[in-house]
């Protein structure tokens, strides 16, 4: 008799240890920078300057303006459907890095502020990127905040 719950342990035994083994993992790998900045193209949500509001001075053809980042350091800077001046081409291209341990952006080409920009990164997320950085408008120090979204 004591052979059954034996033979039934022994049988069972297998799929108990498989079934431990297949338990998914909760704690999952957070991306990268490089995974988040690359995971689609990004919009102009909002824009300020030394904490103040100018997101309604943007006009409706820069407003559907995008901005995509490839994992191999090249981007491209999309006008979107309508354009602000019809001469200008649909896309440009920029290359862009990471610096100081990935708190800055580095964006050549003239793409946002029409010189090289490196920007501070504020947040970097699934689904919002914040740059700031600081120009001189008129011989004084001006913060400007750009809010991205997908």
């Amino acid at each position: 008799m004591q052979r059954k719950p034996l033979s039934l342990i022994i049988c069972f035994l297998p799929a108990l240890i498989f079934m431990q083994s297949c338990k998914k993992d909760n704690a999952a790998t957070p991306k990268t920078k490089t995974e988040l900045i690359t995971s689609g193209s990004w919009k102009i949500d909002k824009v300020t300057l030394s904490g103040i509001d100018y997101t309604s001075m943007i006009e409706t053809c820069q407003k559907d303006n995008s901005i995509s980042f490839q994992a191999n350091g090249t981007g491209s800077w999309d006008e979107g459907p309508t354009k602000c001046d019809n001469a200008d081409p649909q896309t440009n291209p920029f290359t862009w890095d990471f610096q100081s341990n990935e708190t800055l952006l580095h964006i050549s080409d003239n793409v946002l502020t029409g010189t090289d920009d490196t920007l501070t990164i504020l947040t970097l997320t699934d689904s919002q990127l914040i740059l700031s950085e600081d120009v001189d408008l008129g011989g004084t120090t001006q913060t400007i905040v750009v809010t991205f979204k997908h």
